[in-house]
């Protein structure tokens, strides 16, 4: 995609939402749940994860508080969730950390994220970009389908299509492009069968087998 063609691409896409959000619900400003919010969104839905965080939350909004609570009572809050034995370990050591080494603060740099249990890169970036305004790209499966199906950053790796992410996307759209992409990818870039028919920037994408008119219609 030229950079005209990715220019209007974002154009259109923030235009329709021009305050694009994460899904996963947290406490206003609280940096901590939204790092543990996302540690538990991975491979399970954010539908999922809002449902069992939202007593867990109520309770919990440090990490000392996460300590108190313990990894068996962290379980019962996430057991709802896939891999809810790991996530509660790696919630329980990530807090651990964040207590001894960080006076209880998230700390606002990839590689201290990256450093803790269960925090790989594309949770670090969605902590720098969601809590700090960061021009951070995390490529999860939405964000790596649209990115090559719409020839807006190829990459046969996620970390190949997050450097063409920051290579292409233009300036006023870098911290929200993450979002925008991922709700794209969601909602109407879907992975079995895209909703070409209703979507926003059809005609600048280079995915050759459109969907152009909705199933069951002719």
């Amino acid at each position: 995609m030229n950079k005209a063609n990715t220019f209007e691409f974002f154009r259109r896409l923030a235009e329709l939402n021009p305050d694009p959000q994460t899904e996963l619900e947290y406490g206003r400003d609280n940096v901590y749940q939204l790092l543990v919010a996302v540690v538990l969104s991975a491979q399970s839905t954010d539908a999922g994860v809002n449902k069992a965080t939202r007593a867990l939350f109520r309770d919990v909004t440090t990490p000392a508080q996460m300590l108190e609570l313990g990894e068996d009572g962290l379980k019962e809050h996430i057991k709802t969730i896939g891999l809810f034995n790991s996530k509660a370990k790696h919630v329980i050591g990530l807090s651990e950390i964040l207590v001894r080494d960080h006076g209880g603060e998230v700390p606002a740099d990839r590689d201290a994220l990256t450093a803790l249990p269960g925090v790989g890169r594309k949770t670090a970036n969605v902590v720098l970009n969601s809590a700090h305004g960061a021009e951070t790209f995390a490529v999860d499966t939405h964000i790596f389908r649209v990115c090559n199906r719409t020839g807006l950053a190829k990459g046969k790796t996620p970390l190949a299509v997050e450097k063409g992410l920051e290579k292409n996307v233009p300036g006023p759209f870098r911290v929200g492009a993450h979002h925008w992409l991922i709700l794209h990818g969601r909602y109407t870039c879907k992975a079995r069968t895209p909703e070409c028919w209703r979507c926003p920037v059809v005609d600048l994408c280079a995915f050759k087998a459109k969907v152009l008119a909705k199933p069951g219609r002719k």
